[in-house]
């Protein structure tokens, strides 16, 4: 399957970037609104999987080629640049795309992170709205520690909320996550319920930054 990360020079770009293409035999796609930054980007991460011993396929292109090259696209932007970014490559999604969103809106005070809810319900919807009406969306990976996705050193041992209204595109959302070592997808219902799902993504942060040795706390559901 081919893979493209819009803003995959990012954090949790980074991460999943990596981790599909150390785990798996997927074609990774690295997406930027900058092409020679996505170039760049994408060497590095292949560099930094040859000093593993790992042969990948990862490419670095604007984000409407990005998203034209791939069946599933990621937006891996923050949740501010989602919709823009959504419409800027919408002639560039084909039917039976899959387009996957892990933003969450959240606001900080001298508390801590808090839950940004948009008028839509939540950014997994804000992405449907956006999305062309014959792409699913699928909302996934709001809850992941960046850095600890990223590390390759890191083992995994934590679950991804997966939310979504069309049935076969959570099954090859599901499959994807289930595919990173130590990591596992948990379904959470329709896109309805992504308010929920995102709302977690502060709780962690808060935890994070509150309790020492915590810092790439992640989710796990018995």
């Amino acid at each position: 399957m081919d893979i493209a990360l819009l803003g995959g020079t990012g954090d949790i770009g980074e991460g999943l970037a990596l981790r599909w293409a150390y785990d798996t035999s997927h074609t990774v796609i690295i997406g930027s609104r900058d092409a020679e930054r996505a170039e760049n980007k994408a060497e590095e991460y292949a560099t930094e999987l040859d000093s593993r011993g790992v042969e990948s396929s990862v490419a670095g292109y604007e984000n409407g080629e990005a998203a034209a090259r791939a069946d599933v696209i990621v937006c891996a932007v923050p949740a501010y640049h989602l919709t823009d970014t959504i419409e800027a490559v919408a002639d560039d999604l084909e039917e039976d795309d899959v387009l996957v969103s892990p933003a969450v809106g959240m606001k900080r005070d001298e508390e801590g992170m808090h839950y940004n809810k948009p008028g839509a319900g939540s950014v997994t919807a804000l992405a449907a709205g956006a999305a062309p009406d014959d792409v699913s969306v699928v909302g996934a990976f709001h809850n992941l520690a960046a850095d600890r996705l990223a590390n390759l050193d890191a083992e995994l041992d934590v679950d991804t909320l997966v939310v979504g209204d069309d049935e076969d595109a959570v099954d090859t959302v599901s499959a994807l996550a289930d595919a990173i070592d130590g990591l596992r997808a948990v379904s959470a219902g329709g896109i309805a319920n992504a308010a929920e799902v995102e709302a977690v993504t502060p709780l962690v942060i808060n935890i994070a930054m509150n309790n020492e040795g915590m810092h790439d706390v992640g989710v796990k559901f018995h």
